[in-house]
């Protein structure tokens, strides 16, 4: 995918609205409901409290990778039960959460962690309360279907397809250091995902580096998976990979998490139900979510067996936040311009009194 104080330049935003999210749609954004609301509570009574808020628009993503929690509990009322009226507004691109957390719009909002340091590196205050998924899986690059490889050190000279600024390079770099691949002698063409699909079923490029749901559309085009940030199929190194790492997360404004921790902690509570339920009914799941996410049951079924679903903030969450290989390479593309403290965007208090198994 591709960041609040009222003092943010102009210069800022311009930066947030053209980063490349790890996991974005590409298009034009829409939305499935009115303008974010809230409305004081009458009376909602919540586990630890009662709700500050009962009315509430949650910003997600129609993409899998983001908000399949977030669909499954309004449309299982686990948001419901928690005494909460929650409008889901699905956009279409990714890109365009950041720009609308720092504008204001979306105190409360589903995307990646990244997106969160490149906010705060921006000086929006904002605060993930949780992680929703680990979505490495779904960062892949795919090779059309004349490319033979013989090892990943034949991927020298050929031309990938990838948008720029995408967050996939980070897995394409650590697989080059690990298998000896000199990365500069890739020759790199700047294609939206929908074109990179295009454009490789024609043979104008020899792999593409893109997101679900286009690397299984490459894929179901002819295309044969190469690697991911978990997952390799290269020639020279078959099965779990540690290449990348990132997290779809659930993240407030600062003044949003100090005005409504009650609330903030009901829709930890549903969220977490809906992870529970898509991990134990995902044939069940697919079938709710497919009509949502504009896709087939089978090519749903294939993108989310790329995700892992969980709410635990584990090391592997930690360490995608703050490794120095990630603030590297955000900051090599100009996404950020200062490595900000991993206390500064990153509050799981909220998350620990929910269920204090999830987290530290």
């Amino acid at each position: 995918m591709r960041k609040g104080k009222l003092g943010l330049t102009l210069v800022a935003s311009l930066i947030l609205t053209v980063v490349v999210s790890a996991c974005g749609n590409s298009g034009s954004s829409s939305s499935t409901s009115e303008a974010p609301s809230s409305s004081p509570a009458t009376s909602a009574p919540a586990e630890g409290g009662s709700l500050e808020t009962t009315k509430l628009t949650l910003v997600g993503v129609r993409d899998a990778q983001i908000s399949s929690q977030q669909i499954i509990a309004d449309k299982l009322g686990y948001f419901k039960e928690e005494g909460l009226e929650v409008t889901n507004q699905l956009i279409e691109s990714g890109p365009d959460i950041g720009p609308m957390v720092s504008g204001g719009s979306a105190p409360i909002s589903i995307q990646t962690n990244f997106m969160d340091i490149i906010l705060k590196s921006n000086g929006i205050g904002v605060k993930i309360v949780a992680p929703l998924a680990q979505i490495a899986g779904t960062q892949a690059v795919v090779g059309g279907k004349d490319l033979v490889l013989n090892s990943a050190k034949d991927l020298e000279g050929k031309t990938i397809g990838i948008p720029s600024g995408a967050d996939v390079k980070i897995a394409i770099d650590n697989m080059a250091k690990e298998l000896g691949v000199d990365a500069s002698k890739i020759k790199y063409v700047n294609l939206a995902p929908s074109d990179a699909v295009v454009a490789l079923e024609k043979g104008d490029i020899d792999a593409m580096a893109a997101w679900e749901p286009f690397i299984t559309k490459a894929i179901n085009a002819g295309g044969h998976f190469l690697f991911s940030g978990t997952k390799s199929e290269l020639p020279d190194k078959k099965g779990d990979v540690n290449w990348m790492s990132v997290h779809t997360t659930i993240q407030v404004t600062d003044a949003y998490l100090q005005e409504n921790p009650n609330t903030i902690k009901a829709i930890l509570r549903a969220l977490n139900k809906a992870s529970d339920y898509i991990n134990n009914n995902r044939e069940e799941a697919i079938k709710m979510l497919a009509p949502e996410l504009h896709l087939t049951e089978t090519e749903l079924t294939d993108i989310m067996s790329r995700n892992v679903y969980g709410m635990t903030a584990d090391d592997t969450f930690l360490n995608a936040s703050n490794g120095q290989g990630v603030m590297d390479y955000l900051m090599s593309t100009g996404n950020i311009t200062s490595v900000p403290e991993t206390s500064s965007y990153i509050d799981l208090s909220l998350l620990k009194e929910v269920d204090p198994s999830l987290a530290p």
